[in-house]
Protein backbone atom coordinates (compact mmCIF):
# COMPACT_ATOMS: atom_id res chain seq x y z
CA UNK A 1 0.00 0.00 0.00
CA UNK A 2 0.85 3.70 -0.35
CA UNK A 3 3.15 5.15 2.57
CA UNK A 4 1.42 6.06 5.46
CA UNK A 5 3.08 9.23 5.77
CA UNK A 6 0.11 11.39 4.37
CA UNK A 7 -2.54 9.33 6.43
CA UNK A 8 -0.44 9.99 9.77
CA UNK A 9 -0.29 13.61 9.43
CA UNK A 10 -4.25 14.00 8.01
CA UNK A 11 -5.57 11.14 10.36
CA UNK A 12 -7.88 13.58 12.11
CA UNK A 13 -8.72 15.40 8.67
CA UNK A 14 -9.90 11.85 7.58
CA UNK A 15 -13.15 12.15 9.68
CA UNK A 16 -13.66 15.43 9.51
CA UNK A 17 -13.99 15.49 6.17
CA UNK A 18 -16.58 13.09 6.40
CA UNK A 19 -18.64 15.05 9.37
CA UNK A 20 -18.50 17.80 7.28
CA UNK A 21 -20.32 15.58 4.26
CA UNK A 22 -22.67 13.25 6.16
CA UNK A 23 -25.47 12.80 3.52
CA UNK A 24 -22.17 11.29 0.93
CA UNK A 25 -21.14 9.06 4.30
CA UNK A 26 -24.43 7.96 4.60
CA UNK A 27 -24.87 7.27 1.05
CA UNK A 28 -21.21 4.79 0.94
CA UNK A 29 -22.28 3.14 3.73
CA UNK A 30 -25.87 2.11 2.98
CA UNK A 31 -23.68 0.94 -0.44
CA UNK A 32 -21.86 -1.46 2.28
CA UNK A 33 -24.64 -2.66 3.74
CA UNK A 34 -26.58 -3.57 0.27
CA UNK A 35 -23.57 -5.39 -1.33
CA UNK A 36 -22.53 -7.34 2.47
CA UNK A 37 -23.41 -10.99 1.77
CA UNK A 38 -25.93 -12.66 3.98
CA UNK A 39 -25.12 -15.13 6.59
CA UNK A 40 -21.79 -13.96 7.79
CA UNK A 41 -21.32 -13.62 11.65
CA UNK A 42 -17.33 -15.35 11.84
CA UNK A 43 -14.64 -13.63 11.61
CA UNK A 44 -14.35 -10.01 9.52
CA UNK A 45 -11.34 -8.49 8.33
CA UNK A 46 -11.37 -5.03 7.55
CA UNK A 47 -7.82 -4.14 5.72
CA UNK A 48 -6.91 -0.54 5.22
CA UNK A 49 -9.37 0.56 7.76
CA UNK A 50 -8.30 4.04 8.41
CA UNK A 51 -10.05 5.79 11.46
CA UNK A 52 -12.33 2.92 11.80
CA UNK A 53 -15.24 5.47 11.12
CA UNK A 54 -17.01 3.41 8.55
CA UNK A 55 -16.82 -0.52 11.29
CA UNK A 56 -18.08 1.91 13.66
CA UNK A 57 -21.37 3.24 11.68
CA UNK A 58 -21.93 -0.44 10.41
CA UNK A 59 -21.89 -1.83 14.27
CA UNK A 60 -23.71 0.98 15.71
CA UNK A 61 -26.70 1.14 12.96
CA UNK A 62 -26.72 -1.58 11.23
CA UNK A 63 -25.54 -4.63 13.26
CA UNK A 64 -22.61 -5.63 10.93
CA UNK A 65 -19.49 -6.14 13.36
CA UNK A 66 -15.95 -5.66 12.01
CA UNK A 67 -13.57 -5.78 14.78
CA UNK A 68 -10.30 -6.70 13.31
CA UNK A 69 -8.59 -4.38 11.42
CA UNK A 70 -4.91 -3.74 8.95
CA UNK A 71 -3.97 -0.06 8.62
CA UNK A 72 -0.19 0.74 8.10
CA UNK A 73 -0.64 4.56 9.51
CA UNK A 74 -0.57 5.02 13.29
CA UNK A 75 -2.33 7.95 13.36
CA UNK A 76 -5.25 6.52 11.94
CA UNK A 77 -5.16 3.05 13.70
CA UNK A 78 -4.93 4.55 16.82
CA UNK A 79 -8.09 6.28 16.44
CA UNK A 80 -9.12 2.84 15.48
CA UNK A 81 -8.73 1.29 18.14
CA UNK A 82 -10.65 4.07 20.26
CA UNK A 83 -13.44 3.01 18.41
CA UNK A 84 -12.96 -0.22 19.84
CA UNK A 85 -11.46 -1.95 16.72
CA UNK A 86 -8.11 -4.78 17.07
CA UNK A 87 -5.78 -3.16 14.61
CA UNK A 88 -2.38 -4.39 13.17
CA UNK A 89 0.29 -2.03 11.76
CA UNK A 90 0.88 -3.06 8.44
CA UNK A 91 0.20 -3.26 4.75
CA UNK A 92 -2.05 -4.77 2.80
CA UNK A 93 0.78 -5.84 1.05
CA UNK A 94 2.95 -7.57 4.02
CA UNK A 95 0.48 -7.76 7.36
CA UNK A 96 -0.08 -11.38 8.38
CA UNK A 97 -3.39 -11.84 7.39
CA UNK A 98 -3.94 -15.43 8.39
CA UNK A 99 -4.49 -18.37 6.67
CA UNK A 100 -7.94 -19.87 6.23
CA UNK A 101 -9.25 -18.03 8.96
CA UNK A 102 -11.49 -15.15 8.34
CA UNK A 103 -15.13 -15.44 6.67
CA UNK A 104 -15.06 -11.59 4.81
CA UNK A 105 -12.18 -9.61 4.74
CA UNK A 106 -13.60 -5.76 2.85
CA UNK A 107 -11.62 -3.23 1.49
CA UNK A 108 -12.91 -0.20 1.63
CA UNK A 109 -11.29 2.63 -0.07
CA UNK A 110 -8.26 1.37 -0.11
CA UNK A 111 -7.71 -0.46 -2.96
CA UNK A 112 -6.44 3.24 -4.60
CA UNK A 113 -3.91 2.71 -2.17
CA UNK A 114 -2.66 -0.34 -3.50
CA UNK A 115 -0.79 -1.17 -6.83
CA UNK A 116 -0.36 -4.83 -7.34
CA UNK A 117 -4.39 -5.70 -6.58
CA UNK A 118 -3.57 -9.27 -7.59
CA UNK A 119 -1.07 -9.75 -5.13
CA UNK A 120 -3.51 -8.22 -2.65
CA UNK A 121 -6.11 -10.30 -3.96
CA UNK A 122 -4.03 -13.83 -3.79
CA UNK A 123 -3.58 -12.88 -0.34
CA UNK A 124 -6.99 -12.64 0.73
CA UNK A 125 -7.91 -15.43 -0.98
CA UNK A 126 -5.35 -17.50 1.14
CA UNK A 127 -6.51 -15.64 4.68
CA UNK A 128 -10.65 -16.30 3.57
CA UNK A 129 -11.99 -19.84 4.70
CA UNK A 130 -13.75 -22.10 1.44
CA UNK A 131 -16.77 -19.97 0.64
CA UNK A 132 -15.51 -16.71 2.31
CA UNK A 133 -16.23 -13.26 0.73
CA UNK A 134 -14.17 -10.12 -0.63
CA UNK A 135 -15.82 -6.84 -0.73
CA UNK A 136 -14.21 -4.46 -2.19
CA UNK A 137 -15.74 -1.19 -2.77
CA UNK A 138 -13.90 2.10 -4.06
CA UNK A 139 -13.81 4.79 -6.70
CA UNK A 140 -13.35 3.71 -10.08
CA UNK A 141 -10.79 5.45 -11.94
CA UNK A 142 -13.42 6.20 -15.05
CA UNK A 143 -16.11 7.63 -12.56
CA UNK A 144 -17.03 10.82 -12.02
CA UNK A 145 -14.99 11.51 -8.87
CA UNK A 146 -12.20 9.22 -10.64
CA UNK A 147 -11.52 11.33 -13.76
CA UNK A 148 -11.29 14.34 -11.52
CA UNK A 149 -9.03 12.90 -9.12
CA UNK A 150 -6.74 12.01 -11.77
CA UNK A 151 -6.60 15.44 -13.24
CA UNK A 152 -6.10 16.81 -10.22
CA UNK A 153 -3.36 14.46 -8.99
CA UNK A 154 -1.49 15.48 -12.38
CA UNK A 155 -1.67 19.36 -11.60
CA UNK A 156 -1.01 18.40 -7.94
CA UNK A 157 -3.67 21.08 -6.71
CA UNK A 158 -7.61 21.55 -7.10
CA UNK A 159 -6.27 25.45 -7.25
CA UNK A 160 -6.49 25.54 -10.66
CA UNK A 161 -8.70 27.72 -13.10
CA UNK A 162 -9.79 23.92 -15.08
CA UNK A 163 -12.13 23.01 -12.06
CA UNK A 164 -14.07 26.38 -11.72
CA UNK A 165 -17.74 25.48 -11.49
CA UNK A 166 -16.94 22.18 -11.23
CA UNK A 167 -14.64 20.88 -8.19
CA UNK A 168 -17.53 19.44 -6.48
CA UNK A 169 -17.14 21.06 -2.63
CA UNK A 170 -16.81 17.73 -1.30
CA UNK A 171 -13.72 16.82 -3.52
CA UNK A 172 -11.19 14.29 -1.45
CA UNK A 173 -7.85 16.65 0.01
CA UNK A 174 -5.25 16.82 -2.34
CA UNK A 175 -3.16 15.07 0.00
CA UNK A 176 -5.11 11.65 -0.09
CA UNK A 177 -5.44 12.17 -4.04
CA UNK A 178 -1.79 12.52 -4.76
CA UNK A 179 -1.16 9.06 -2.89
CA UNK A 180 -3.69 7.17 -4.47
CA UNK A 181 -3.22 4.97 -7.74
CA UNK A 182 -6.58 4.80 -9.54
CA UNK A 183 -7.84 1.74 -10.39
CA UNK A 184 -11.24 0.89 -12.82
CA UNK A 185 -13.49 -1.11 -12.05
CA UNK A 186 -12.85 -3.51 -14.91
CA UNK A 187 -8.99 -4.09 -13.27
CA UNK A 188 -10.67 -4.92 -9.96
CA UNK A 189 -12.34 -7.57 -11.24
CA UNK A 190 -9.99 -9.19 -13.16
CA UNK A 191 -7.39 -8.96 -10.57
CA UNK A 192 -9.68 -10.86 -8.62
CA UNK A 193 -10.80 -13.46 -10.89
CA UNK A 194 -7.03 -13.78 -11.86
CA UNK A 195 -6.66 -14.46 -7.67
CA UNK A 196 -8.85 -17.32 -8.32
CA UNK A 197 -12.57 -15.46 -6.60
CA UNK A 198 -15.92 -15.73 -8.38
CA UNK A 199 -17.58 -12.17 -8.61
CA UNK A 200 -21.01 -12.67 -7.54
CA UNK A 201 -22.01 -9.36 -7.55
CA UNK A 202 -21.49 -5.35 -7.70
CA UNK A 203 -23.30 -2.76 -6.95
CA UNK A 204 -22.84 1.31 -6.90
CA UNK A 205 -24.10 4.73 -5.44
CA UNK A 206 -23.20 8.56 -5.91
CA UNK A 207 -24.18 7.97 -9.38
CA UNK A 208 -25.28 11.85 -9.56
CA UNK A 209 -22.47 14.42 -10.56
CA UNK A 210 -19.88 14.97 -8.27
CA UNK A 211 -20.55 18.76 -7.39
CA UNK A 212 -24.28 17.36 -6.42
CA UNK A 213 -23.38 14.26 -5.06
CA UNK A 214 -23.58 15.37 -1.21
CA UNK A 215 -26.61 16.76 -1.42
CA UNK A 216 -29.32 13.83 -0.20
CA UNK A 217 -28.53 10.81 0.82
CA UNK A 218 -28.78 8.23 -2.47
CA UNK A 219 -29.79 4.69 -2.10
CA UNK A 220 -27.45 2.19 -3.52
CA UNK A 221 -28.75 -0.17 -6.66
CA UNK A 222 -26.97 -3.12 -7.74
CA UNK A 223 -24.46 -2.52 -11.01
CA UNK A 224 -21.31 -1.01 -11.67
CA UNK A 225 -22.36 1.31 -14.74
CA UNK A 226 -22.69 4.97 -13.71
CA UNK A 227 -21.83 4.91 -10.11
CA UNK A 228 -18.61 6.84 -8.54
CA UNK A 229 -18.59 4.69 -5.65
CA UNK A 230 -18.71 0.76 -6.62
CA UNK A 231 -18.93 -2.69 -4.60
CA UNK A 232 -17.93 -5.62 -6.12
CA UNK A 233 -18.65 -8.78 -3.97
CA UNK A 234 -16.95 -11.91 -5.06
CA UNK A 235 -16.59 -15.27 -3.23
CA UNK A 236 -13.90 -17.93 -3.02
CA UNK A 237 -14.88 -21.58 -3.87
Amino acid sequence: MTEPAAFDLFANDYDAWFGENRDLLESEVRLLVHAWPAGVSGSVLSVGCGTGLFEAILRRDHGIVVTHGIEPAEGMAAIARERGMEVVIGTAEEAPLGEGVHDLIMFNGSTSYVKDLEGVFRRAHAALRPGGHVLVVDVPRESGYGVLYCLANALGTWDHPVFAGVKPAAAYPIPFVKAATWHTTAERVAALEAAGFTVERTAQTLTRHPVFAPDGVEEPRDGHDAGDYVAVLARRA
